[in-house]
């Protein structure tokens, strides 16, 4: 187990299939139509396409496949009994909308999202001595098991002999055995939920709580009926991304985004920006619980408590050496303007803000920091760090002595400034619309975003209220992300997901392990970011691996989205249809059929290369 858990945690595992020759073929026939496609909807976004309305059926497709994971089966022909505008009004009211049992069921195994950071940090972040305790503990109990799960290792090494022999070679090293790995993960998966995450638990204590936040965020995006929620909540940790591999966020990041990001994805965006401020895990991801006032400003701030004092902190200062010495970190101040609020591009534009205006907001956020952050300590204003001058931001005077105050008016500014609202609508609408989205949706969201105060809400809902939304120019005219495409599929073909993390692993091998993005942008939603050939190979990989129930801890019954007809013009129709809730373009049935060619079909072979074609990759 010690292998497996190394390589998956740190994302080392490849792409190991069967059927080689067969997914080279068909993700090279089907991946080249997917890049014509994103080539084609690259050049083809003008205003006339978003002018031209979705019709029947599509309009309904066309909501589900872009405001939720994609939908699973029952979810088209329920959507149509409630009606489009009510549909959409229960998304966007997510209280309205009961919750999938199966969601709490999967989830209460997972004790650290119901956790404190400090109660965290004191149960999974043992010293080495308890750690090591506790792997002697897990090593008896499986000398104690072995007997039993004999059996099991053998039953789980037929079936996995099939593997491809060569393929299997070149990965071997320091990958490791992909057939060991597999059969490891094999064993997991066979495990009762419970037992399976304290063997995970006594094994990796200090990862349990990457590997809680990751089941998480994958049981809720497959079963959960608060779908739009679950994307809004995703599109946030993004907007305002911190990466749990980036030391005391391991212990932070669960909070962060259980009382940060959740409460607030449909409220105010003022108080969402409060939030994220203050969260440890936003303070220790771009270092600004160490931003501090220049030894200047705190030596006039001591000389004000005498000439003892001074000479005291100089003295203690001098003792801890220059590089243990405490300034001003910009780092926040410029992601808060840069990626949060404004947006890059106004930098140094007619209004926007300069490299100056960056400083005095770093100086605003001086003693904005944390109680111990490596125990999972709480947000803390110290106003012994804090620079207390006076500063201007955007032409807005801030007067010195404000304390803790002077950070939630440069928030209030901020949060106000037509930039801002701008900006989120536009991110928004690249989110939900296109790469490339209209100018004028994006001014009527901006529009509405300072009409309300910046009611988040208000904002999503005339975007998907809009005729540009529903046009011709919005259709499939988004790639899905690899978190979009694996949900989507064990969503369509009604997967049983009842262990996620082989499902998180294949996300690593497609560019997107969860929570664990080290740049403060996030992940993208552009198609650009997403299509290339080692992506599609993965893609194709995981959805053929998916159909034939290769993939542990997920199951899937072919029965119910596919037929046992031999002709293809009867199985291909059928399988798509069930998958993508709309008729195939011509241009996935002649490339499924080339794939095909001088094959024998199956249910589970069509239903893999449907889920591999443009059609199911774009939404």
């Amino acid at each position: 187990m010690k292998n497996l858990l190394d390589s998956k945690i740190s994302g080392r595992w490849t792409t190991r299939r069967l059927a080689p020759v067969l997914v080279t073929v068909a993700a090279a026939t089907l991946g080249l139509t997917l890049y014509a496609a994103k080539d084609d909807m690259q050049s083809r976004i003008d205003p006339a396409a978003f002018t031209r309305p979705l019709k029947g059926d599509q309009r309904l497709v066309h909501a589900l496949n872009r405001l939720t994971f994609g939908p699973a089966p029952g979810d088209l022909e329920a959507a149509k009994q409630l009606g489009l505008d009510k549909w959409l009004d229960q998304q966007l009211h997510p209280e309205k909308i009961a919750e999938n049992p199966e969601v709490a069921k999967r989830l209460q195994p997972l004790e650290t999202l119901r956790m404190s950071s400090a109660e965290a940090a004191e149960k999974y972040d043992p010293p080495q001595q308890q750690l090591q305790q506790g792997q002697a503990a897990l090593q008896q109990n499986r000398q104690q098991n072995a007997q039993q799960n004999r059996q099991q290792q053998q039953q789980t090494q037929q079936q996995l002999q099939q593997a491809n022999q060569a393929k299997q070679a070149k990965q071997k090293g320091k990958q490791g055995d992909p057939r060991q790995q597999d059969r490891q993960m094999a064993r997991l998966a066979a495990m009762e939920p419970t037992a399976r995450r304290a063997a995970f638990a006594g094994q990796r204590p200090n990862q349990v709580l990457g590997y809680d936040l990751t089941e998480a965020k994958l049981y809720r995006a497959v079963y959960s009926n608060h779908q739009l929620e679950e994307q809004m909540v995703d599109f946030w940790f993004n907007h305002f991304n911190v990466d749990i591999s980036k030391g005391a966020d391991r212990v932070l990041t669960t909070a962060y985004e259980r009382d940060a990001i959740r409460p607030h994805v449909f409220g105010h965006f003022r108080d969402l920006l409060q939030a994220t401020a203050e969260s440890p895990a936003m303070l220790f991801y771009l270092d600004n619980w160490q931003s501090a006032a220049p030894n200047e400003q705190g030596n006039q701030q001591a000389n004000q408590r005498g000439k003892q004092g001074a000479l005291r902190a100089a003295l203690q200062q001098k003792a801890k050496g220059k590089q243990q010495a405490r300034g001003i970190n910009e780092n926040y101040a410029r992601e808060l303007m840069e990626l949060h609020t404004l947006g890059v591009d106004n930098e140094n534009q007619p209004g926007g803000y300069t490299q100056q205006d960056i400083i005095n907001v770093a100086k605003a956020f001086t003693g904005w920091t944390i109680q111990q952050p490596r125990q999972g300590g709480q947000f803390v204003f110290n106003d012994r760090m804090h620079d207390h001058g006076e500063k201007i931001v955007l032409g807005v005077k801030i007067a010195a002595g404000g304390g803790k105050g002077d950070a939630e008016k440069v928030l209030d500014i901020l949060a106000k400034h037509p930039a801002t609202a701008h900006f989120v609508s536009l991110k928004l609408a690249r989110r939900f619309v296109a790469d490339d989205p209209p100018e004028a949706l994006v001014e009527r969201m901006a529009k509405r975003f300072r009409e309300t105060d910046g009611d988040i809400r208000e904002v999503v809902k005339a975007m998907v209220t809009s005729p540009e939304f529903f046009s011709e120019g919005a259709w499939r005219a988004k790639v899905k992300t690899p978190l979009e495409l694996v949900v989507s599929a064990a969503r369509a073909t009604g997967a049983n997901v009842g262990f996620a993390m082989p499902i998180s692993t294949r996300l690593v091998d497609l560019g997107e392990p969860l929570y664990r993005k080290s740049e403060p942008t996030g992940y993208s939603t552009n198609a650009a970011e997403w299509v290339n050939s080692a992506a599609l190979l993965a893609r194709m990989n995981f959805a053929l691996d998916l159909t034939a129930n290769r993939l542990p801890g997920s199951t899937v019954d072919i029965g119910k989205i596919s037929s046992d007809a031999q002709d293809m013009s009867v199985l291909l129709p059928i399988t798509a249809r069930r998958l993508l809730g709309s008729d195939p373009s011509p241009q996935t049935i002649a490339s499924i059929n080339k794939a095909l060619a001088d094959k024998t079909p199956t249910p589970e072979l069509v239903a893999g290369l449907v889920l591999g074609s443009p059609d199911f990759q774009r939404r």
